[in-house]
């Protein structure tokens, strides 16, 4: 091939200078303006449970700061898989984010076979919001007082007891099978498409027991509608100083739960950094500390999108290691 002419060379090089300034003043024209319409947040569980009392909480604050809606939008099914899905395969704008919980991203990679997401290669993390676990409840008129009780009665009537979790390889799932494997018991598990209905069939006594979000149930135990046994967490929660930890009670217990905000790979950064910047400042609002507190979520770290992948990471190791301990496979 002959050389290009001098002049047509530095034409094409002038044109091709002037479409990355203008592609680059577009995006940052495109980023600096988010969000300029309404944002959709995918909350993959029913209404009312606690991922989406959270979820809800932090709408409100970022529509303020943002001053744009930021619109709940339930997808609940197939332990939180659609709803994930769902954000896997949306635009990458910045419009459609996943406000979801630690097990739809750290536990169904290795519970499920085939999973049509993967949390690190589909997802970018925004921030991590809060950090504890779940309390086991019983039915209220169950002879038992304390975990050990607990463990004794279902010893003493093998194969009688029954317990729910919000589906199967759900947190509540799994952090029971694990007190069976140590404690040596046998239950019968009864997967619900949510924590509120399982919860709900605790307080009716036509469940025996499991393990239900902090944020919903307090307030349920402390009205004497169920019995709190102990937490997964790693302290003991301020609203209810009583109840201890599994590991306090004698059953180790490590893997805690959080909630997050996720948005699809390949978001633009200026926009993922925004979202992290004004979850952050919600998060050092007093008020919303407040509520989180009375929500039983005393632990907040402030992550950058760094940080919540690191403890993603850790994470999906974590409860790796649980799924094969207690041997549960989902097709």
């Amino acid at each position: 091939m002959h050389p290009q002419p001098y002049h047509l060379r530095r034409c094409l090089a002038l044109a091709a200078a002037l479409a990355s300034a203008t592609c680059g003043t577009a995006h940052a024209q495109g980023t600096a303006g988010y969000p300029s319409r309404p944002v959709t947040l995918i909350v993959p569980t029913a209404a009312a449970g606690g991922t989406d009392t959270i979820a809800r909480l932090f709408a409100d604050a970022l529509g303020k700061a943002m001053k744009q809606p930021f619109v709940v939008d339930n997808r609940p099914g197939a332990n939180g898989i659609i709803g994930v899905d769902s954000v896997a395969k949306a635009p990458a704008d910045g419009y459609r984010l996943l406000f979801t919980y630690a097990a739809t991203m750290a536990v169904n990679p290795s519970l499920y076979r085939k999973l049509p997401y993967d949390p690190l290669r589909d997802f970018v993390p925004i921030a991590q919001i809060g950090r504890g676990g779940n309390l086991l409840l019983v039915r209220k008129d169950l002879p038992v007082k304390t975990l050990q009780e607990f463990v004794s009665y279902a010893k003493a009537h093998p194969d009688t007891l029954n317990y729910c979790s919000w589906g199967l390889g759900s947190g509540g799932h799994l952090t029971m099978e694990s007190l069976k494997k140590q404690a040596g018991i046998t239950m019968t598990h009864i997967p619900y498409k949510g924590s509120s209905p399982c919860v709900q069939d605790i307080m009716g006594g036509q469940v025996d027991a499991g393990f239900g979000d902090t944020s919903s149930t307090v307030e349920l135990v402390k009205a004497g509608r169920v019995k709190a046994l102990a937490h997964s967490s790693s302290g003991r929660l301020p609203s209810l100083p009583e109840v201890p930890s599994m590991t306090e009670a004698g059953y180790p217990f490590k893997n805690y739960s959080w909630y997050g905000i996720f948005a699809p790979a390949k978001t633009p950064p200026a926009i993922v950094a925004r979202l992290n910047e004004q979850v952050l400042r919600a998060l050092r609002d007093p008020a919303l500390i407040q509520r989180m507190r009375e929500l039983n979520f005393s632990d907040l770290p402030l992550t950058t999108p760094e940080q919540f992948t690191q403890t993603l990471r850790q994470d999906l190791d974590d409860w790796s290691q649980l799924v094969k301990e207690t041997g549960v496979q989902l097709d």
